[in-house]
């Protein structure tokens, strides 16, 4: 490749990394040690961690991973790296109060599923997996003592939720500021050339910037992503606000999830989730934006485009197909669970009992929550006495839009 090109890909590559991003840190360090790069034809190591602080990752995390995706199509190596040792801290970012650590248990068992997941977004097979616990519990008292003299308790204030906090007399634990250090070392025990994130991580990111030099590396570059609204269309997409879409969520209900959302949300999903996709979508959003088009077609068209990505464009179609058949013209799904309760002496069930029995609710109070809020039909009538007896036979129950089972009594 001759200088002239190299440059030219150096630009093309740069424009791809920046696309969709908040700041790009070290953009210029960048340019120069990818044109090294394209010389040796040696790939950069661009590294995206997560830490297993639940079971699921959502869309709000696939951001950054299509981000990923597209510096492995642009030939580099990514690295997902699963932060067992860090979830035991428990990353204070964004948190007005101190966040719970997980034990070691915990951590394995939702770290399980992780890399299955993140495969339904990128092959795997070419992304270097790794766990922090690999160099992190190898760390001698006397190693992280040397960690931990690289930044001083002035600099760990500057840190916006830590100086909140500070200001308003709420604790902050000494565990709490060993986050950044350990996040930060990582890029180190890496070398990693570019590091991603959200925006709600800069801090972090920026110290293993500060922790390369420290251990005579060159910094990284950082990209910060803006966080995906959740379906709430405020607050960010968080699956303990109860406002997210899983990336294990079945087809249907991803689809379901994604035509809730409000109407001005659309544009900035897209824009957040496409990552280059779906140009014809864009277009007719923009569209939208300026008070043009139909906000249902385009919704569905939204729904689709996601869970073709997560799933494959037959379950996308499919799903779409049932969601305007159930949701939209009423009509029962064409497969809909049968489950069997026994009355063992029972003049009959109460409809609290049936929905948590049956699989419907996950306990008597939300049972009779749905009930109070006019979201639980019974053979289509709508139920207002969450205490009403459910006789013996078999009834169709609907819970809100989606949710059908066949119960029978007996």
């Amino acid at each position: 490749m001759t200088d002239a090109a190299i440059k030219d890909e150096v630009r093309r590559q740069l424009a791809v990394m920046r696309e969709g991003a908040v700041d790009f840190y070290g953009e210029n360090e960048l340019a120069a040690r990818l044109t090294v790069c394209l010389k040796e034809d040696r790939p950069l190591r661009v590294k995206l961690g997560m830490d297993p602080s639940s079971s699921d990752l959502h869309l709000g995390h696939s951001v950054v991973l299509m981000k990923l995706r597209r510096f492995l199509e642009l030939g580099h190596t990514p690295i997902f790296l699963v932060g067992d040792f860090t979830a035991r801290i428990g990353d204070p970012s964004g948190r007005n109060k101190t966040r719970p650590a997980l034990d070691a248990d915990q951590v394995k068992e939702h770290a399980k599923t992780y890399v299955d997941q993140v495969a339904k977004l990128l092959d795997v097979s070419a992304v270097e997996v790794r766990f922090n616990g690999e160099w992190m519990d190898q760390m001698t008292p006397g190693d992280f003592v040397r960690l931990c003299s690289q930044a001083t308790v002035a600099r760990m204030l500057e840190r916006d939720d830590f100086s909140k906090r500070y200001a308003s007399e709420v604790p902050i634990f000494i565990h709490e500021f060993l986050y950044p250090f350990v996040q930060g070392y990582d890029s180190v025990a890496l070398e990693a050339d570019v590091e991603l994130g959200g925006t709600d991580q800069t801090f972090n990111l920026l110290m293993g910037r500060e922790l390369q030099r420290a251990y005579g590396q060159p910094p990284q570059a950082v990209l910060t992503h803006p966080l995906l609204v959740g379906l709430d269309g405020h607050e960010k997409m968080s699956k303990s606000l109860g406002n997210s879409i899983g990336i294990t969520d079945k087809p249907g209900e991803m689809y379901g999830k994604v035509m809730s959302i409000p109407d001005t949300a659309m544009p900035e999903w897209h824009r957040l989730l496409a990552m280059g996709d779906w140009p014809e979508l864009g277009d007719r959003l923009a569209q939208f934006s300026d008070g043009d088009g139909d906000p249902m077609a385009l919704k569905h068209e939204l729904a689709n485009n996601i869970v073709a990505r997560v799933h494959d464009a037959t379950a996308a179609t499919e799903a779409g197909e049932q969601f305007r058949r159930v949701v939209q013209r009423k009509e029962v799904p064409d497969h809909v669970p049968e489950v069997t309760l026994a009355l063992a002496g029972r003049v009959g069930l109460k409809l609290v009992e049936v929905l948590v029995e049956a699989g419907l609710a996950s306990s008597k109070s939300e049972a009779r929550r749905l009930v109070q809020q006019g979201g639980v039909s019974v053979d289509r009538e709508k139920q207002s006495d969450p205490t009403a007896l459910f006789p013996a036979g078999s009834q169709l129950i609907q819970v809100g839009k989606r949710r059908y089972a066949k119960v029978v009594v007996e």
